[in-house]
């Protein structure tokens, strides 16, 4: 069981004999795709990754594992920081053991992708509801962690079957349904990438809640200060409501502006998201497959951006 060198294939007759080994043995509880028909991918990040994969010319070889996805032969995928893993049936007795790598981003890589979306209160936002929005791709680009692989050669894709293509059939089912593992949690993607949605999230809530978490502490220490009379002393004030905290019945009245004051200070102005050139690109979305065939969206992607940066230049 050796690895495959990613996007090459054995030469000769030996990928072609196995290519047709045999149907595969029919499991129950395998993982099915839920696409029963057409292209696989809902969500912008699951398309976005198959189409990075046609456009290193694997979109013929994807189509091998599609009625395996479909079928559920896939018994089990796991993605953790810089590698899946899956488990597929194949025609033979013992399922073959499949792993995907992409190299994690560093500490450092992280650390600058999580400024600048906690100076953005759009993607703080938008991540804190568990969506990721497709302007997060630039982002990503520009603080120079691409969050999908720029060759093929970034890929390392393995396979315990004798099949000497790459993709062979049990890779390709196992990117399908990597691609609807990140349709049903996005954040699956960036959990590859090294970062998992509890760490992302706790991190981004820290970057953006100082200002706010400092007035919290404030609060609290001037209670805890306070003499307790009566019952217990009451909980700490949050929100609106600390413009009024402490003032007397009789004076409420005259604070009434003060209750809708934001509790930290605001911008002068909404914060604005600078967009490229791709983004009228993703929101019309891939045309017909008839249409450029494979991979026409990445092309027309990397055409359009190469048009920006000469138009800027």
């Amino acid at each position: 069981m050796s690895p495959r060198a990613a996007g090459s294939d054995k030469p000769g007759r030996r990928a072609d004999r196995f290519a047709d080994y045999g149907p595969p043995r029919r499991v129950t509880g395998g993982l099915r795709a839920r696409s029963t028909r057409g292209a696989i991918g809902a969500s912008w990040w699951s398309r976005r990754f198959l189409e990075v994969l046609e456009s290193f010319a694997l979109g013929t070889r994807l189509t091998r594992g599609r009625s395996y996805a479909r079928a559920g032969q896939v018994l089990r995928l796991e993605v953790t920081p810089g590698e899946v893993t899956a488990t597929v049936q194949g025609s033979r007795s013992r399922p073959y053991e499949v792993r995907i790598t992409l190299a994690p981003f560093s500490a450092t890589l992280w650390s600058r992708v999580e400024e600048e979306l906690a100076a953005q209160a759009f993607f703080s936002a938008r991540l804190l509801a568990g969506d990721l929005p497709a302007e997060l791709e630039e982002l990503f680009v520009a603080a120079g962690a691409p969050l999908f692989p720029a060759g093929l050669g970034e890929l390392g894709q393995w396979c315990s079957c004798p099949d000497g293509a790459v993709p062979c059939k049990h890779l390709a089912a196992t990117f399908y349904l990597l691609a609807e593992a990140f349709d049903a949690d996005p954040f699956a993607l960036l959990h590859w990438r090294g970062r998992g949605r509890d760490e992302l999230l706790d991190r981004l809530r820290v970057r953006r809640g100082g200002a706010a978490a400092v007035a919290e502490r404030s609060d609290s220490d001037e209670l805890s200060s306070a003499p307790v009379t009566g019952a217990a002393r009451s909980v700490p004030v949050s929100g609106a409501a600390r413009s009024v905290a402490g003032l007397p019945a009789a004076s409420l009245a005259d604070a009434v502006d003060r209750f809708w004051s934001a509790p930290v200070p605001l911008p002068d102005r909404p914060p604005t998201l600078a967009t490229g050139t791709e983004l009228l690109l993703r929101q019309l979305g891939a045309p017909a497959p008839a249409i450029g065939g494979p991979g026409l969206v990445e092309r027309l992607r990397r055409a359009y951006r190469r048009l920006g940066e000469q138009g800027s230049g």
